[in-house]
């Protein structure tokens, strides 16, 4: 993080000059009249694409809470790899990995073949494959996260803050206007219960659950099945003689159903999801009266011949398998994308629901929001044609489906009795088959975007074989070289809306006069056809839209540094201050090459183009100039005609 750019300002660093006008919040404070982005709901997704638009204070945000407070406890808890990666960009992974439970092995246990009615422990996998990302698999407090987000929102330039005690009632568009067309009825659930108040908006996005009012307003309704099995949840507080409690297990056993164990921030709390009964077709679980003693009594049955004695329990519920996804991700009617933008969206639950045991909902969700958040900043600031938005739908409905779709396979292969080859060892059971062959998924890795104006072809592939094109930018170890610091190179990037170029330079290239760096450089800076020139305003720092970031193969101390190209020691600031963190090169520790690790090609170097929510959306060669005009000028205005 950088700071002190417009002159030295002591306190909190992670805490913002506040932009000014900003409007009041609390119990008495006026509603405005008017937003541009209204987002409905303080889950997971509606807080992190709130934490993301409260870095532009030029955009009115308002988002609201039927509750009348943050969550204390309970929901979910599994935080992959992939959002570990995101929670860096907004500032505070590192908090989060020393509050946090680290899941590193997942233990299996099923009924022993000796003794059918007892469970042994059959293998351990390690949850996280090596180098698949430089961040943990952690197990948190949902509403320790939500804080985590309202923070980032309460110290950001807007100061924006929830406004509780109110729920989405209906949206309704009008699409004869531009000039905040979307006009919202709110209903007070406090005080004031039932009084209802409208606010217009530019934007609205429902964040508010799978029975979402917003998804209703625009006639979306959830498509799926269920599974017709009650499961149980429960974080609790208890002695057990059961060995790997402090360990992520599956527990299958051999009449009772299954078990899984997710320890908790801590040292003590853990949770369990229990199987409890078969619903009949048609039947909710509602209707049994299913209460946190059935859970327990289950539990012990589960994993006899060991025990547990719960001492408290401090947040439990009785929930039903569905996977469920919307036909309405906006309000765009199929076939009318060329005529249309979107002004409403849904994300997270208000537009696909599943099981949680894969651990996915929470992360798919606030991905959701990480997705949508830039691209409306971007129509706001003027970068892209409000067109841009149709790319939402697009890219996270695939990934929505594909969570659905993963998660019914794991649900179904978890509430299946094993097989007779499976009780006597002879093979391997199949929920250890699957969690094995699904690791990529459950890190939230595999998602790959297909390609777009956002994302181009693969055509120079070869050129950085370990950044895939489509997928996320896997980090890796390198050198600051102004200050020989050890750092990750993914981290340099924050959750500000900006477009990322990495230049990976060739074996020989040391950055002098000439060199293939310096040439890129030199044209992006200076020369019409450049997306820096061409897309960034006059009066807008030159990294404002595009951070163009060097990497050598020399360590540090062979580097020239007088010698790097303006672009990275640009002069920033109201008092031009030069800034020093953009060259990098390779570990002189052996920590890591990024070169080997990544497949980069040492002889050619090349350019890794990474999106604002750190997907790549392209590979091109050093000299790619047209390739990559082109590909900027596909969505983002030129300065002169916002």
């Amino acid at each position: 993080m950088q700071f002190y750019v417009d002159g030295f300002r002591g306190g909190d660093p992670d805490v913002n000059d506040a932009a000014p006008c900003r409007r009041e919040y609390g119990a008495h404070a006026q509603l405005p009249e008017k937003v541009d982005v209204l987002i409905a709901g303080t889950g997971p997704a509606g807080l992190c694409l709130a934490a993301q638009l409260s870095q532009f204070p030029e955009i009115e945000t308002m988002i609201v809470e039927r509750d009348p407070r943050n969550i204390a406890k309970g929901k979910a808890d599994g935080i992959n790899t992939r959002t570990m990666e995101m929670f860096q960009a907004f500032g505070f992974a590192d908090k989060v990995k020393r509050e946090t439970y680290w899941v590193n092995q997942t233990n299996f246990w099923m009924p022993d073949p000796d003794n059918p009615q007892a469970i042994k422990r059959i293998g351990r996998v390690q949850d996280v494959a090596d180098d698949s990302s430089e961040m943990p698999h952690i197990l948190i407090n949902q509403a320790r996260l939500h804080q985590l987000f309202l923070d980032v929102m309460k110290n950001s330039p807007s100061r924006l803050e929830p406004d509780y005690s109110w729920a989405v009632k209906h949206v309704e568009v009008d699409p004869t206007t531009d000039d905040h067309p979307v006009t919202v009825t709110l209903e007070d659930t406090g005080v004031n219960w039932g009084q209802t108040v409208t606010v217009r908006a530019n934007y609205v996005v429902g964040c508010d659950g799978a029975r979402s009012n917003v998804r209703k307003s625009i006639g979306g309704e959830l498509h799926g099945d269920a599974a017709h099995q009650a499961w149980g949840v429960m974080d609790i507080l208890a002695n057990t003689d059961f060995p790997d409690v402090r360990q992520k297990c599956l527990i299958s056993s051999a009449s009772e159903g299954n078990l899984l164990i997710l320890p908790r921030e801590g040292g003590y709390l853990f949770r369990m999801y229990v199987e409890l009964d078969k619903l009949n077709p048609d039947e909710r679980v509602a209707n049994r009266n299913l209460t946190q003693d059935h859970m327990i009594a289950a539990a012990n049955r589960i994993m006899a011949p060991y025990t547990i004695d719960v001492k408290e329990v401090v947040w439990w519920s009785i929930y039903e398998i569905g996977h469920r996804i919307s036909d309405a991700f906006d309000d765009v009617p199929e076939g009318e994308t060329a005529t249309r933008t979107p002004r409403v969206f849904t994300a997270g639950d208000a537009c696909h629901t599943h099981s949680p045991k894969a651990g996915q909902g929470m992360n798919v969700s606030m991905q959701d929001g990480f997705n949508l958040g830039w691209k409306l900043a971007h129509v706001f600031k003027g970068w892209s044609d409000p067109s841009l938005l149709h790319s939402y739908k697009s890219e996270r409905l695939v990934e929505a489906k594909r969570l659905v779709e993963t998660d019914h396979k794991w649900a179904r292969i978890m509430s299946e009795p094993m097989t007779e080859a499976e009780r006597s060892g002879a093979e391997e059971p199949r929920f250890v088959r699957n969690f094995k062959a699904n690791l990529e998924f459950t890190g939230g890795l595999a998602v790959k975007y297909d390609q777009s104006l956002l994302t181009g072809p693969a055509t120079h592939q070869a050129l950085a074989t370990g950044e895939e094109v489509g997928r996320r930018f896997h980090s890796a170890p390198v050198v600051r070289v102004a200050d020989a610091k050890q750092m990750q190179l993914g981290h340099v990037a924050e959750a500000d809306g900006r477009w990322r170029i990495y230049a990976f330079a060739g074996r020989n290239d040391s950055s002098a006069p000439g060199s293939a760096i310096h040439k890129l450089a030199d044209w992006l800076e200076n020369d019409p056809a450049s997306p820096v020139v061409k897309h960034t305003g006059r009066d807008k720092e030159i990294d404002a839209v595009i951070d163009f970031r060097a990497v050598f193969q020399q360590t540090f101390d062979q580097l020239a540094y007088e010698d790097m190209p303006s672009l990275l020691k640009p002069l920033k600031g109201r008092l031009g201050l030069q800034d020093h963190e953009k060259a990098f090169c390779v570990d002189h520790k052996g920590v890591g090459d990024i070169f080997e690790m990544r497949g980069i090609d040492r002889d050619k170097g090349c350019m890794v183009v990474v999106r604002p929510d750190q997907y790549i959306a392209h590979v091109l060669p050093l000299d790619g100039f047209g390739e990559l005009s082109a590909f900027f000028d596909g969505f983002l205005r030129p300065a002169n005609m916002r």
